[in-house]
């Protein structure tokens, strides 16, 4: 459970995108500004049932007077779509986070790349939103079984995202069809990739991206993708340079319930890797990583602590 301080909001309007997608307007029950954010930010959502559950927000920062979320139906859900998608009515008020962006639009970019499958467009639909109002080059990919299935589609046909967009669609045209490997085969310099997505079409973006530079390429999953390595493994020593002490971490353990157990309050959110609220510095180079949010050049001094372990015997943070 994260410990970070939550938010009430109303949910405001509620409205269907697709068969199995809804999409959350959510306001300040007092009409006061919301918390301001960057395109690429989630929010933890706390849901009837004590479900959590993170979900991106899907409209550019233009004002903060709400925020938008899109939540899939998902046919083997653990409880948290279900939740929102039978639970939830307009009016309802719902503890959230405040936002937190670890999928930020790269500032060294002259040209965006944005590959959204599904779902996983409702933070590159707000990146695209954003570059678009700052007139960045930048080109949006969405990939949908079918028009009927195409979430947000009055927002991604609207006159500042249409001439950026291309749309692929499984039951569409073939020649409208997106080649992955043709797409990416050649990367020009100063582009970057953003892609989210199922997993499925996240493998396929970076298999089809592996030879792009590492930094240059950056992923949001929903989950860790099933091949993903367990959070065990062989115990090691965790050394706080700033308190002077080390703490011990067992073979079954994770380093957060280690610090928690010593009283050292770490908070956590997903506890999958994906969302970076565990993230603290430290010597990123003795990591053994298993995230998925930090990208390389990040990984030599950050560490993600729900997941992550030591390569070797001992693993320094600077706590």
């Amino acid at each position: 459970m994260s410990l970070e301080r939550t938010l009430t909001v109303r949910v405001e309007r509620i409205s269907r995108q697709t068969p199995e997608i809804l999409a959350f307007e959510l306001a300040h029950p007092w009409g006061r500004p919301l918390p301001s954010y960057e395109a690429g930010a989630h929010i933890d959502v706390h849901m009837p049932g004590g479900f959590s559950r993170q979900y991106s927000l899907a409209r550019a920062p233009s004002d903060a007077n709400s925020y938008v979320i899109g939540v899939k139906r998902e046919l083997a859900s653990r409880g948290g779509s279900a939740s929102m998608h039978e639970r939830v009515r307009e009016g309802d008020l719902l503890p959230i986070s405040a936002p937190r962006n670890t999928f930020p639009l790269r500032e060294e970019a002259t040209h965006h790349l944005l590959l959204a499958g599904g779902i996983g467009m409702t933070p590159l639909l707000a990146m695209a939103q954003a570059l678009a109002a700052r007139g960045a080059q930048f080109t949006l990919c969405v990939f949908a079984r079918s028009e009927e299935h195409l979430a947000f589609a009055d927002a991604l046909h609207a006159p500042s995202l249409a001439p950026h967009l291309r749309l692929h669609l499984d039951q569409g045209d073939a020649l409208q069809r997106i080649d992955l490997h043709g797409l990416l085969a050649d990367r020009a310099p100063g582009t970057h990739l953003y892609v989210c997505g199922p997993g499925g079409f996240m493998k396929a973006v970076r298999d089809a991206a592996a030879h792009w530079p590492e930094d240059a390429l950056h992923a949001e999953y929903f989950a860790a993708p099933t091949d993903a390595n367990a959070t065990t493994g062989l115990p090691f020593t965790l050394k706080l340079a700033r308190r002077g002490i080390t703490v011990p971490v067992a073979a079954d353990q994770t380093a957060v319930d280690a610090l928690h157990e010593v009283g050292i309050d770490i908070p956590v959110s997903c506890q999958q890797g994906l969302c970076g609220t565990c993230v603290v510095e430290g010597d990123g180079e003795g990591a053994e990583h298993r995230d998925f949010c930090l990208t390389g050049s990040e990984r030599r001094h950050k560490i993600a602590l729900c997941c992550s372990r030591a390569r070797g015997q001992e693993l320094e943070l600077q706590l």
